[in-house]
C-alpha cells in the first residue's frame, strides 16, 4: 500500500473514561504528552493511525487533528 510507518510507544492518556473523570485531566495530558502528541506535532501532514476511540478523541482535543481507522486507511 505504500505506508511508511512510526510506531508511538505508549497510551494516548484518555483511557477509556479516565482522562475525563475528575481530577485526572492534567495527568491524562502529561501522558499524551510522552508520545502521542508530540508525534502529531512532528508530522503535522501525516495520516494518525488510531483504532481507539479515546486516542482519537484525546487527538482531535489536545492536537486538534484527526485520527483515522485501519478500515479507512484500507479502504483509500
Amino acid at each position: 500500500m505504500g505506508v511508511h510507518t512510526r510506531i508511538v510507544d505508549g497510551c494516548c492518556g484518555l483511557a477509556g473514561n479516565f482522562g475525563a473523570e475528575r481530577g485526572h485531566y492534567d495527568l491524562s495530558v502529561a501522558v499524551s504528552e510522552n508520545g502521542l502528541l508530540p508525534a502529531a506535532r512532528e508530522a503535522p501532514d501525516s495520516v494518525i493511525l488510531t483504532d481507539g476511540f479515546s486516542c482519537r478523541t484525546q487527538l482531535a482535543q489536545l492536537a486538534g487533528r484527526s485520527g483515522t481507522h485501519l478500515a479507512e486507511l484500507l479502504d483509500t
